[in-house]
């Protein structure tokens, strides 16, 4: 092989392999800036669609309702323990600050944080919706038929 070929070798080579570990790290960037959505049925019992289960120690996103009657704040700090549900099991979630302002039990919230239990989310931002017809889009996709057939029983009854 003549010298000049060698030298288009090499540099292809290198060019090859400077492409691939550029494309690794910014897979591996943004594979830890990843917050994957889930519904406190789906952190319970797994996605049906695709399998997919949160591990504890892994970050998510939770959306839900807050479930009536747990809301539980502590009287010296900004620590509140609730539960979220969707038409399923409910999980936990502890957050230590302020919460938003619309924020009260029967609300539509999303939490972001940590799976540090199975059922149980650290949460480090929560999220509530703005005003009567609003609920996140997620929550919306999530709960949409189990919704549907509420208000459709609840139009059936008279209510």
């Amino acid at each position: 092989m003549n010298p000049r070929r060698k030298k288009r070798l090499l540099f292809a080579s290198v060019l090859i392999g400077g492409v691939a570990a550029i494309a690794s790290l910014l897979l591996y960037a943004l594979n830890s800036n990843l917050d994957l959505f889930f519904t406190p049925t789906e952190v319970v019992h797994g996605r049906d669609d695709t399998g997919l289960m949160p591990e504890v120690g892994q970050r998510i996103r939770v959306g839900g309702m807050v479930v009536e009657g747990t809301v539980e704040r502590d009287s010296n700090s900004l620590k509140i323990a609730f539960d979220i549900a969707d038409n399923g099991p409910a999980i936990t979630v502890l957050y230590d600050g302020m919460l938003p302002d619309l924020f009260r039990e029967g609300q539509g919230i999303v939490a972001q944080g940590t799976l540090v239990e199975p059922t149980v989310l650290e949460a480090s931002e929560v999220l509530a919706k703005h005003d009567e017809n609003y609920m996140p889009p997620e929550v919306a996709e999530a709960m949409g038929q189990s919704h549907s057939a509420l208000e459709y029983s609840e139009t059936q009854s008279g209510y």
